[in-house]
């Protein structure tokens, strides 16, 4: 049967089938498309897309529910091809693989032109005989590919990628001649597309006729609407280069030949010129010389002057020398320091006597003297104060008393009162 609605509640689960719900505005059924199925749509599947479907209605035993099972979907109102085409085009566009800053200018003159198109068409034949035409020593290598059918976008997108490997191409044209949106749509295929903005080298796009756009167009470095007008947009005319090269060369010679009857001019005035500088050169060289000759005369005599000088100065030098004040001076040496030994001992001597003096009087002063004659020192215990009053201590309370040769520790039997107190 044959349905048209709205697509809702869309599902893509790891099995690669699509589960979906077909409704318009009074009802809904489920709806199944297996992976072989949707693997042949061009286009991808949305909810809210209008579309037209065929199936087979089936039962779903577990739920008891009808479904149906598509085989064909197309969209209301648009092409699969074109809605493909807008679905594809606005990704790549969001990836800012048509942006214009990324494209590469196309050189000047070439030296190898690629070409990706097929052998058995009229296109191929046609940029070849362009390409002759324009410019005859130009190199060409075709990299045969089908361009259309299954496979056909995989081996297009190898071929760009082979040009850019062989390091020799300048310019790589992609192309091949009219035909319907499905002949042309491998130059629609996102791989294509890839391979093309990968391209270190500059490609032109030259696909169909100029009502003809494909996405290869976008992603290209120039679209041309034919491939041959591709190929006298990436040639330059040789015979114009070399009447442009041949106008150059007269415009080069005349140029020079004027700049050098100017630069010959110039040299003469700068001729002339040097003549009279020479002139000027000579008289200030003999002034120089006798400059020169001034200066060495005026040098001489200052050296004269100045030795002159240094020999009276030598010999006032040699008058006044301290060397014989300094001989009389170590003559009176020896006397002085003889002197002044015998004052030194001399005051040394007296100063010897005059201390042992001073220790003898302290030795007769001296507290160990005094017990050396019999005295003692009495201290109290535990205070050690001196004892000078017998008073000072008690009977039964013990003394030390420190003697010329150690000392006595005793104990106070009897205090005896002094009779002249």
């Amino acid at each position: 049967m044959w349905l048209e609605g709205e697509i809702s509640n869309l599902r893509s689960p790891g099995s690669g089938h699509l589960y979906c719900t077909l409704k318009d505005d009074s009802s809904q059924i489920r709806t199944v498309i297996f992976k072989s199925t949707a693997l042949r749509l061009r286009f991808g599947l949305e909810d809210g897309l209008h579309v037209i479907v065929r199936g087979r209605v089936t039962v779903y035993e577990p739920r008891g529910e009808y479904q149906i099972i598509l085989d064909h979907v197309e969209p209301k109102g648009r092409g699969a091809l074109q809605l493909a085409f807008e679905q594809l085009k606005n990704r790549l566009a969001a990836e800012g693989l048509f942006d214009q800053s990324r494209k590469k200018p196309l050189p000047t003159f070439p030296r190898t032109i690629g070409m990706v198109t097929s052998l058995t068409g009229a296109a191929v034949q046609d940029m070849i005989t362009v390409l002759h035409r324009r410019c005859p020593v130009l190199g060409i290598i075709v990299a045969p590919v089908q361009v259309q059918g299954d496979g056909s976008a995989e081996q297009i997108a190898d071929a760009i990628r082979s040009l850019n490997a062989l390091g020799s191409v300048d310019v790589i044209i992609v192309g091949r001649g009219g035909g319907s949106s499905e002949d042309l749509w491998s130059f629609n295929e996102e791989i294509v597309v890839r391979a093309i903005v990968a391209s270190r080298i500059p490609v032109v796009s030259a696909v169909g006729h100029e009502t003809d756009v494909t996405l290869a167009d976008f992603a290209a470095d120039l679209r041309m609407p034919t491939p041959s007008a591709a190929a006298e947009a990436v040639a330059p005319v040789l015979d114009e280069v070399v009447g442009r090269l041949s106008e150059l060369k007269t415009r080069c010679q005349q140029t020079m030949s004027w700049r050098c009857g100017e630069e010959r001019q110039r040299l003469d005035l700068v001729r002339t010129h040097m003549a009279q500088v020479r002139f000027r050169i000579v008289a200030e060289a003999q002034r120089v010389d006798g400059v020169v000759l001034h200066m060495r005369q005026a040098v001489q005599r200052a050296l004269k002057h100045g030795w002159e000088k240094v020999h009276v100065l030598k010999h006032e030098l040699v008058t006044r020398s301290p060397e014989a004040h300094v001989r009389q001076g170590m003559a009176v040496v020896p006397q002085v320091l003889a002197r002044l030994q015998g004052i030194m001992q001399y005051s040394l001597e007296r100063r010897m006597q005059k201390a042992r003096s001073c220790v003898a009087s302290l030795n007769n002063l001296s507290p160990l003297a005094i017990l050396g004659r019999g005295y003692s020192l009495v201290e109290t215990v535990p205070a050690h104060q001196i004892v000078r009053d017998a008073r000072q201590v008690s009977a039964g309370q013990e003394i030390l008393a420190r003697l010329a040769k150690g000392q006595l520790r005793c104990t106070v039997k009897e205090i005896v009162a002094d009779p002249s107190v």
